[in-house]
């Protein structure tokens, strides 16, 4: 079986037991080789609430940082985004990707941010 297949079965795993509602949205993460991208999303009404990428930040002066230091940019920047709307408690959706690296790094960052999951 080849990775991106097994990847998808961790995602479909995984979306079985994590389910995003008004009061607690899913946070969800997209991982590329170049960007990472991370959405609150309420599953209840299939509405993005708030998101996130380091596409923002490729054009700024933070362009110069690795990209696990740019995933953790993105998770505060997400969390803080997530305070202003009145949303403190998410639960987490990796996607199937492994918790390690840039993954970990925007969930750290999240937390600092003031994110709970």
């Amino acid at each position: 079986m080849e990775k991106i297949e097994k990847r998808k079965l961790r995602k479909k795993r995984i979306r079985r037991k994590v389910f995003g509602e008004t009061i607690r949205p899913r946070f969800s993460v997209f991982r590329s080789n170049k960007y990472i991208y991370a959405q609150l999303i309420d599953d209840d009404k299939g509405v993005t609430l708030v998101s996130e990428s380091d596409l923002e930040f490729k054009s700024s002066s933070l362009s110069s940082l690795s990209k696990k230091e740019l995933a953790y940019k993105v998770g505060e920047s997400l969390a803080k985004k997530a305070l202003k709307k009145k949303i403190k408690k998410v639960v987490f959706d990796r996607g199937g990707y492994k918790y390690h690296g840039r993954v970990k790094a925007l969930a750290e960052g999240a937390r600092k941010g003031g994110l709970e999951f």
